[in-house]
């Protein structure tokens, strides 16, 4: 098996993020809509703040995964940081979502000054919530009707990781 790298995302990685988004699977489990453009996806890699931090995942110099940190900026919440996830549909099962966990859980703990991460995901994704209960996250509550998907609304969990002590 090949080693998965985890690096930052750089500008060169715009039409792999675009078309790993592009996948059924993929935005069925996330906030994203169908036909994503190059030029939204080439927006947000531009739009830049000082608490975003972008990853990407890549198995033999391809893309196969993608996370987004965001650093809340308001004072009162500076010690919490929210992020969301996507692993290329033929790239799951290989630890993908993993090694982004890994190295963000590390930034998060040691280099940022995070206590509190906080998540959304699909109450039917139940891979997903699996993952993120193996790196501590745990469920704090349920959004109902959180989102659009396919025609139908779906409930969300509200999950929270705090920072080991």
């Amino acid at each position: 098996m090949s080693e998965i790298v985890i690096r930052h995302a750089e500008l060169r990685d715009l039409d792999a993020l675009r078309q790993m988004n592009a996948q059924p699977e993929v935005y069925h489990n996330t906030l994203q809509a169908p036909h994503p453009s190059l030029e939204m996806w080439e927006e947000r890699m531009k739009r830049s703040s000082p608490g975003r931090r972008q990853l990407v995942a890549c198995i033999d110099d391809v893309v196969t995964g993608h996370l987004v940190l965001d650093i809340e900026q308001n004072p009162r919440r500076s010690h919490v940081a929210t992020f969301g996830l996507s692993v290329c549909g033929q790239q799951r099962n290989r630890g993908v979502a993993s090694a982004l966990l890994k190295a963000m859980t590390d930034l998060c703990d040691n280099w940022l000054r995070i206590d509190r991460t906080e998540l959304t995901v699909f109450v039917d994704n139940e891979s997903a919530v699996a993952v993120y209960r193996k790196f501590g996250f745990e469920i704090e509550g349920t959004g109902k009707n959180y989102a659009l998907r396919e025609g139908k609304y779906v409930d969300a969990y509200f999950m929270a990781r705090i920072k080991p002590e």
